[in-house]
């Protein structure tokens, strides 16, 4: 056989058509063996056999012949998986990574579709709420609040407050009332 034809989509695959057809037949000619086996074995009494020694013996001498037939079976599968395997792996990958990379590009292009998308909308709002005329005078700056919300009388300056490692004039205690009976 040519090892560089296992290299192919059709060498490979006959090369596991023929493996596995081999361990098809070996397998039945092995399950064969061994029901003949089996049934030979049962009614050939040895001296000195008990009422079940005949069909034990039968048992495991089959037994084995059955394992072979099972390992053959496996083998079977296991062709097919090799080639399932190789043609997953090895000759349907550059088209799976070449889908890959489109969508990748795709996926990409979408993002930076919508980010530019994004950006123009925010330099739009922007370029409108510049040009967009205000009610104060020009050359004014604009306050930061209105006037009627910033009282002289504000009553967070009546309370000393403390600043480093000074202590206060007066505590917490001048502040509340006292009640009655405490």
């Amino acid at each position: 056989m040519d090892i560089n034809a296992l290299f192919t989509d059709e060498g490979l695959r006959a090369f596991t058509a023929t493996v596995r057809d081999q361990h098809v037949r070996d397998a039945q000619q092995y399950g064969q063996i061994a029901d003949i086996v089996r049934r030979r074995l049962e009614q050939t009494p040895i001296e000195g056999d008990r009422w079940m020694s005949k069909k034990l013996r039968a048992w495991k001498v089959s037994r084995q012949l059955k394992a072979m037939q099972k390992a053959s079976g496996e083998a079977a599968s296991k062709a097919e998986a090799l080639y399932a395997t190789y043609k997953n792996e090895v000759l349907e990958l550059p088209q799976r990574r070449a889908a890959a990379e489109t969508r990748k590009l795709e996926r990409k292009q979408g993002r930076q579709a919508a980010l530019g998308a994004a950006v123009a909308k925010s330099l739009d709002k922007t370029v409108t709420a510049l040009n967009t005329p205000t009610e104060q005078a020009p050359g004014t700056v604009p306050q930061a609040r209105p006037a009627e919300f910033v009282t002289p009388d504000s009553p967070w300056n009546q309370w000393p407050m403390a600043a480093g490692g000074e202590r206060p004039t007066s505590t917490i205690n001048d502040y509340f009332a006292k009640g009655e009976g405490q």
